[in-house]
């Protein structure tokens, strides 16, 4: 299979770059919803189950206002994601704060809005408690040491600088509990980007685990657990997605098996993904400006890695679609690339495509999620627009392009003219 499949097609972007100049970010509102009401469904066996949406995949208020309609809260880890949220209108335990080596201001503003905190480091209690105290509900971060699993993008857990050891979860709880705390959770991250399932069943089952035995040995009963996100998507045509069904039934199966048995129904289950909510569904547009035969064949867009640095930062696939020649055959290899004055400013090398010319519109998939949110400035880039095709069809705007004027804001040019 060589091809991913498009909500529009040559004639409708043309009409969408008649209004608004590439290179901009497109996100289909109603695949978006589509792939929500997905989600819920596969976790509607556990009644207090919620999936709070990693704001850093992208932090558009638009999209989570979308989200938020279908029952979605906020994963946020950094001040300006706190007041993200609360813009938006979500607040209290609708936001989990999971942060680390956090300032105190940030936990001032999580604290302020009621949101579920969830403590990254065994010396943040202390941290915690001198800022804010300690709050009625809060969590801690897990970190499982050696597990026998590995995950390309986060490695092994005992190399990662996240979460509690084991022996600092018991201690913590019941410094906690002494401290007035009187709702616990508990929160595992060991994947990003995974396409098998079998890594989040795992995760489910670690944490239902060391649920039981902090029961058992020292009394704490979780009302939640969660699993954070990490599902990955599949962005090369071959790839199949994450079967959220199997996965779904599988933890059921697997809280059958732990929690009820110790009278530990109803537990909570939560998660935090964001590539595999948005990232599908948003697509980078942008325009040929230039075709350069030297070496190789390079195909010059007017876009660059600023406006999507995965496959220059990581060497990841997206898959591309030049409009209008979806059916032709790709007998041409090219590298794509951007302006930047960077050699690695390419978002495919020796791609096979159909023949390009200057002027074609190029669509790049699966830039919904760590797209527009890892944008930057460098050489004097700046960053695109965002836009929403809504499910009635209509084009909006949700997020303009930077201009000049941005770019210059924080400089104190009237300074200069008296700097010696």
């Amino acid at each position: 299979m060589n091809s991913k499949s498009l909500s529009f097609d040559k004639q409708k972007l043309e009409e969408v770059v008649s209004k608004f100049p590439t290179p901009f970010h497109l996100y289909d509102e109603a695949a978006i919803i589509a792939n929500a009401k997905h989600f819920n469904r596969a976790f509607s066996w556990n009644e207090g189950f919620k999936e709070y949406f990693a704001v850093k995949a992208t932090p558009n208020p638009f999209l989570m206002k979308i989200l938020q309609r279908e029952g979605f809260g906020s994963d946020c880890s950094s001040l300006p994601e706190l007041v993200l949220s609360e813009k938006c209108g979500i607040t209290g335990e609708e936001i989990m704060f999971s942060s680390n080596d956090t300032p105190p201001e940030e936990f001032a503003k999580a604290s302020e809005l009621g949101a579920i905190i969830n403590l990254d480091d065994f010396s943040h209690i202390a941290f915690l408690e001198q800022i804010t105290g300690i709050p009625e509900i809060i969590s801690f971060r897990y970190n499982p040491g050696k597990t026998g699993t590995s995950n390309l993008y986060i490695g092994n857990p005992e190399e990662a600088k996240y979460g509690f050891t084991k022996e600092q979860i018991f201690e913590g709880f019941k410094i906690v509990r002494d401290k007035g705390a009187k709702r616990f959770g508990l929160h595992m991250f060991i994947a990003s980007n995974e396409l098998d399932g079998q890594f989040f069943v795992y995760t489910a089952e670690t944490l239902f685990q060391l649920a039981v035995e902090l029961y058992r040995e020292i009394g704490i009963r979780l009302e939640f657990v969660n699993m954070s996100g990490g599902i990955g998507i599949p962005y090369h045509p071959d790839q199949k997605a994450v079967n959220l069904e199997y996965v779904g039934e599988k933890i059921r199966e697997s809280y059958e098996k732990y929690i009820t048995p110790d009278d530990l129904h109803p537990m909570k289950i939560f998660m935090e993904c964001g590539r595999m909510v948005t990232g599908p569904y948003g697509y980078l547009v942008s325009k040929v400006l230039h075709i350069k035969n030297i070496y190789k064949k390079y195909v010059g867009l007017d876009s660059c890695m600023a406006n999507l640095m995965r496959p220059a930062l990581y060497g990841a696939y997206h898959h591309i679609t030049v409009m209008g020649k979806e059916n032709l055959p790709a007998d041409q290899t090219y590298d794509v690339t951007g302006s930047l004055c960077e050699n690695n400013d390419k978002f495919a090398i020796d791609r096979k495509l159909p023949k390009i010319d200057v002027g074609d519109l190029i669509v790049i998939h699966d830039a919904g999620a760590h797209g527009h949110a890892m944008g930057f400035n460098y050489n004097g880039k700046l960053r695109s627009s965002e836009l929403l095709l809504k499910s009635d069809g209509e084009i909006i705007e949700i997020r303009r392009a930077e201009t000049l004027e941005d770019y210059f804001a924080t400089l104190d040019f009237e300074k200069l003219q008296s700097f010696q």
